[in-house]
């Protein structure tokens, strides 16, 4: 009995001693993630939404334009940085950080779909209170997409820049990824797994593999910003991923690309995985789309090919 006793006590303590060590070793990591608070923020610069403050900027002057970066839990409004300046020059230039996204506030709670296609529309009526073009990237495409054909009269013209699939997009919660969703929502262990996948090696990983035509454009402050933007918010970063994982950002787009009428220019990476395909399949359903693919870009060529993007948003916008 004594035996017993001892080795559960010598369990527990190992067991505790190893929930503290992983407990400091996310502090840690936290708190070296941030130092160089390359996102910073001021107070006045956030709009006070019903579901957790959202870190916006304004600037220029001119027909207002939003633009929406993608959705991953270390992106941010930064995607934009390298565009802002010139197009602030004919336009009043809106971005935001998304709710679970960089300066924005990351409640524990699951995004869905409808949860950005709300923040959306809310920002653009309480916000910019008149009708806007936007520019969207990826996964956020769809949430513009199905804001659209819900209140067409909030937006102008639209530009989809690498939109995600539709076959990705009509996935939904099953047991394995809600299992994923669970293992990830865990306070220590899936704070723990959630900063090793997005680790700075792991993020230079992505621009190299998935969001740059040219790897050698990677730049370290670049790397830096979007590792910053997922640990902000003490690990509750980890509840988009969760989401996203349990497949619960996603929505199933083609009625709404079918019924709305808004001009929609689609703009693609060479790079992009199956670009061509995506762009055959909406513009199936909405023969209205336009499209054009960049012929040295990946999946971010606002950040690495800033200029040829730029002629195409003067061509479709202006």
């Amino acid at each position: 009995m004594k035996s017993t006793n001892k080795k559960l006590v010598t369990i527990s303590a190992l067991a505790g001693g190893t929930a503290i060590a992983i407990h400091l070793l996310n502090k840690v990591i936290t708190e070296s993630a941030v130092a160089k608070n390359i996102l910073f923020s001021n107070e006045t610069d956030y709009y006070k939404w019903r579901y957790g403050d959202i870190y916006y900027s304004k600037t220029g002057s001119g027909d207002p334009i939003l633009l929406i970066h993608d959705l991953t839990p270390s992106g941010s409004s930064y995607e934009w940085i390298k565009i802002i300046d010139e197009l602030s020059e004919s336009h009043t230039v809106y971005t935001m950080d998304l709710l679970g996204c960089g300066r924005s506030e990351k409640p524990a709670m699951t995004y869905t779909n409808y949860l950005y296609v709300q923040l959306i529309a809310d920002f653009i009526k309480e916000v910019i209170t008149c009708p806007t073009d936007v520019i969207a990237t990826g996964l956020s495409t769809s949430f513009v997409i199905t804001a659209c054909a819900s209140d067409k009269n909030l937006f102008k013209k639209i530009m989809l820049i690498n939109p995600e699939q539709l076959s990705v997009l009509n996935q939904i919660p099953g047991k394995c990824s809600k299992l994923r969703k669970n293992l990830l929502e865990l306070p220590l262990i899936g704070t723990l797994l959630y900063y090793t996948i997005n680790s700075h090696s792991n993020i230079e990983l992505q621009f190299t593999e998935n969001w740059l035509y040219n790897p050698f454009h990677i730049t370290n402050y670049d790397v830096d910003a979007y590792y910053e933007s997922s640990h902000r918010g003490k690990g509750n970063g980890r509840y988009l991923l969760s989401s996203i994982s349990g497949n619960y950002a996603y929505l199933n787009i083609s009625h709404a690309l079918r019924c709305i009428d808004n001009s929609v220019y689609l703009i693609g990476g060479a790079k992009e995985k199956a670009i061509q395909e995506t762009i055959d399949m909406y513009s199936s359903l909405n023969s209205s789309v336009e499209s054009v693919i960049l012929p040295k870009a990946c999946h971010l060529p606002q950040i690495e090919i800033p200029v040829e993007l730029m002629k195409q948003i003067n061509i479709y916008m202006e």
